[in-house]
């Protein structure tokens, strides 16, 4: 009998957007003959489902069911497609957790602690992973330039501290650009998050878990006319994206040791995407963040990397399903 899965897209946030071409991909190479998809859209109006005419079906919160044709549909597994809340930040995980339905995400706690981009430095640095120097400021309790700059050196990164899609980022390199920064990031975000620049070169890499076995996908070196790979850079168009990174056996060794530092001390599950800085000069692999639901569209690097590995999206992603289902028993 086939496995039901309910791809789970949309989301509540300005990411959403990137969540419907990540579920496309993903549902054009599912295997239909192994798997029944069915579309789930949470947005701000429900949770629903398109059926087979066309009509919008509210899912069932009490169990995450629908149904279809008069009979009553339960999953096996839910396929993580939210950029952003509530799939991507452990909301979505912690009621699945309560209903004993399996996901392909980090786990509630991990899914909260990543999208906090000042929480996760924080404790992946106590973990022993080179992280930059940064300040964590709030809405409500806002500090000056001057009391930043006291803090940090020029020039720095301000980014909105939830979310992964690089919306609201800025790169500041004088004291007059910093005010600007900080109220774009605060349009995104009642959080901010206030980061050094490291210099060098960037890499992002996809790291999943399978039977117990941690795989480290081909490492990806991003490249940009932008001074930085904002969401322009990200996804439209404006960047070059080099998978396999050419790169040295020492950068390879140190990246690769330090994406599988990042997936050990953070308890990820599932795939996962994290952004490095290596700094040449101090030959150090720097954690930028985890995306903990990292996008899977045509203009994203995990299916670049998984094809770049040899495989298949279809393989991978029943490899990402079928781990699900089992570990989640």
């Amino acid at each position: 009998m086939k496995k039901k899965v309910a791809l789970v897209t949309g989301g509540l946030s300005s990411e959403a957007q990137i969540s419907y071409k990540s579920a496309k991909t993903v549902m054009n190479a599912l295997d239909k003959n192994v798997y029944d998809v069915y579309l789930i859209d949470i947005h701000p109006t429900g949770w629903w489902y398109e059926n087979i005419v066309g009509e919008e079906v509210a899912v069932n919160k009490a169990d995450f069911s629908i149904e279809e044709g008069g009979e009553k549909i339960n999953f096996d597994v839910a396929l993580m497609c939210i950029h952003g809340t509530p799939g991507e930040d452990g909301k979505l995980q912690g009621y699945f957790d309560m209903i004993g339905l399996p996901y392909t995400s980090c786990d509630t706690a991990t899914s909260a602690l990543t999208f906090n981009k000042r929480y996760t430095v924080a404790v992946a640095g106590f973990g022993g992973v080179n992280v930059a120097k940064s300040l964590h400021l709030f809405l409500d309790t806002p500090l000056t330039s001057d009391e930043i700059l006291a803090q940090l050196t020029l020039p720095v990164f301000v980014k909105p501290n939830n979310g992964g899609s690089s919306l609201g980022i800025s790169k500041v390199n004088t004291a007059q650009e910093l005010e600007p920064a900080l109220a774009k990031a605060f349009k995104e975000d009642a959080q901010v998050l206030v980061e050094e620049f490291i210099s060098g070169r960037e890499f992002t890499i996809g790291v999943f878990k399978s039977k117990g076995t941690l795989t480290v996908l081909p490492i990806t070196e991003i490249t940009t006319d932008n001074e930085f790979f904002d969401f322009e850079a990200k996804y439209e168009g404006k960047s070059k994206e080099i998978t396999p990174a050419i790169i040295d056996d020492k950068m390879f060794s140190d990246l690769t040791t330090a994406a599988k530092k990042v997936y050990a001390t953070l308890n990820c599950r599932g795939v996962v995407r994290v952004d490095f800085i290596y700094d040449e000069n101090a030959q150090k692999a720097y954690m930028l963040e985890v995306n903990t639901v990292p996008g899977q569209s045509e203009a994203s690097v995990i299916p670049q990397q998984v094809k770049s590995m040899g495989w298949n999206l279809t393989d991978f992603y029943a490899t990402i399903v079928e781990d699900a289902i089992s570990t989640n028993k």
